[in-house]
């Protein structure tokens, strides 16, 4: 309602409802009649906007009780709205200093209260008592002040880090976006060589040996239909990089500026392994099937998958912990299983280079349309398997002389 949670809105309602109703009930027998009723339902009023305006309704008060005061009418029953204001205005006050500036407005109250009070005690008994109420209400006010600003803070600082963390997952993924796409330009270059070299030898052989130059074209064909695959695999993840200018350039300084600029084959997992028993691991690696040609990219997201599974594997689990690692080939995926014990000890010296983790395996099965699983296992350790799919053979074209 304007703006305002319903639930605070209704609250209000009551609470300025409730200082009417005291008001109205005593509008015959308190000093003053009518007049002082007034004045408490003007009170009532101004408090249905303590929240979002608390000094403005902490100044309206008040005036209203200095009119109560000047006529001589004592302390009345709708007074109350007075400490409802107090407390307001310290709790929701943008400044601390507007709740001080009212306390002190409320301990001149406190004494002009009690010197109008009708009683048989000394007067001072009463300015005590209205003191310790008025006081009471204050430090109440002041401890929920307190912890409101609290709670705030932890939601914005908790607001922040879910930012940043947002922020480190994009930077993460346009580096990774980047790394992916270097690699797939290396993969197609290395396609259109071997193109070139067979379409000139086709040519120098076509007239001496028809045979040979028919199997060099097809392998032409074989190779530019891969490479036009990988190639569209490359603009997809370019796309996804980002659409502006200035992130396309920066992802151009990213390629140039990398140092790794070869292509990685599985014929190197051995090698792979043996780094990360140098490290500390015990890596015991095994194949099931009979492992198909890949193309270039995705043997290369094969290497990339256990070579972040090792590197998490180091991470987390630590020096001295059991890893398997099984690559599994049928005729419609590679299965790629790394798994740990988790029973390593913490390392003492940085690990192997990676990417970022579970976010580039992801970033990386998600080009050739795959699936990440990743999570502890029951037993202790930690599970990672990817599943991607093979590339259905490419259909032979018939040319007819």
């Amino acid at each position: 309602m304007l703006g305002r949670p319903l639930r605070g809105v209704a609250f209000d309602v009551a609470v300025a409802a409730l200082v009417v109703l005291v008001s109205l009930a005593a509008a015959v027998n308190q000093p003053g009649g009518w007049a002082a009723t007034a004045v408490g339902v003007g009170m009532a009023v101004a408090l249905l906007f303590r929240r979002t305006h608390p000094g403005v309704v902490t100044v309206a008060v008040a005036a209203l009780a200095l009119i109560q005061v000047v006529a001589r009418w004592g302390p009345l029953i709708y007074d109350v709205a007075v400490l409802i204001a107090l407390y307001s205005v310290v709790k929701y006050g943008r400044r601390l200093r507007d709740g001080v500036l009212a306390g002190a407005v409320a301990a001149v109250g406190v004494l002009l209260a009690a010197a109008q009070t009708p009683n048989v005690i000394q007067w001072w008994v009463t300015a005590l008592w209205y003191a310790l109420v008025t006081g009471a209400v204050w430090l109440v006010a002041l401890n929920v002040r307190t912890r409101r600003l609290y709670v705030l803070s932890l939601e914005e600082r908790a607001a922040t880090l879910e930012r940043e963390r947002e922020a480190e997952s994009r930077a993460a993924v346009a580096e990774e976006r980047t790394r992916i796409a270097r690699e797939l330009h290396d993969v197609v270059a290395h396609s259109m060589a071997v193109m070139i070299v067979q379409a000139d030898g086709a040519r120098f052989m076509l007239d001496s040996d028809p045979a040979q130059a028919r199997t060099a074209v097809k392998v032409v064909a074989d190779t530019g239909r891969q490479a036009l695959e990988e190639m569209r695999r490359l603009v997809g993840v370019l796309r996804d990089a980002g659409p502006t200018g200035g992130e396309a350039d920066a992802a151009g300084l990213a390629v140039a500026a990398d140092p790794e600029h070869r292509r990685l084959a599985l014929a190197e997992l051995p090698d792979l392994l043996a780094r990360f028993v140098d490290a500390g691991l015990h890596v015991r690696s095994t194949a099931t099937g009979t492992p198909p040609t890949l193309p270039p990219g995705l043997e290369l997201t094969v290497y990339r998958v256990v070579q972040e599974a090792l590197t998490n594997a180091l991470k987390h689990a630590g020096v001295g912990a059991s890893v398997e690692v099984v690559l599994s080939y049928t005729v419609e995926a590679v299965v790629v299983r790394v798994v740990d014990d988790g029973r390593g000890r913490p390392l003492v010296s940085p690990a192997p280079p990676g990417g970022h983790g579970l976010l580039g395996m992801r970033e990386r099965v998600t080009v050739y349309d795959g699936s990440l699983t990743a999570g502890p296992r029951p037993t202790g350790g930690w599970q990672v398997e990817v599943r991607l799919p093979l590339p259905s053979e490419p259909a032979t074209e018939v040319i007819a002389a």
